[in-house]
């Protein structure tokens, strides 16, 4: 995977993640590119630009349920979906494909309490 940054120990926790893979399954694993320190149940929504592939999956938003430090699931079907290849090359560097917290499926933020200012 080429070399972009995200900060692996941001200000506020969750925080956003680079993308590394994305299954074209049922339901979909999403691999981080590295520790996403997230929990189930975290409302995710994923960027994809359009040279990645697999567009289908752009702007969607779903609970997770996490597998691994690095890994989490979401309950959509991607196997009908394009492949998820990542550019050797992108075509610009300020646009990674990403997961962004966005809520939980509770009324507390019980995975937003980490302020580390």
């Amino acid at each position: 995977m080429p070399e972009w940054y995200a900060n692996p120990d941001p200000r506020y926790q969750p925080a956003m993640r680079l993308i590394s893979s994305i299954t074209q399954a049922n339901p979909v694993v999403i691999e981080t590119s590295f520790a996403h320190d997230y929990v189930t149940g975290l409302i995710i929504r994923i960027n994809v630009p359009a040279y990645y592939g697999m567009r289908q999956i752009d702007k969607h938003a779903g609970k997770i349920t996490v597998l691994s430090p690095t890994t989490f699931s979401m309950d959509l079907d991607t196997s009908k979906y394009d492949p998820f290849p990542v550019p050797a090359t992108p075509p610009n560097y300020n646009q990674t494909a990403t997961c962004v917290p966005g809520g939980n499926v509770i009324n507390v933020y019980d995975v937003a309490v980490r302020n580390v200012s």
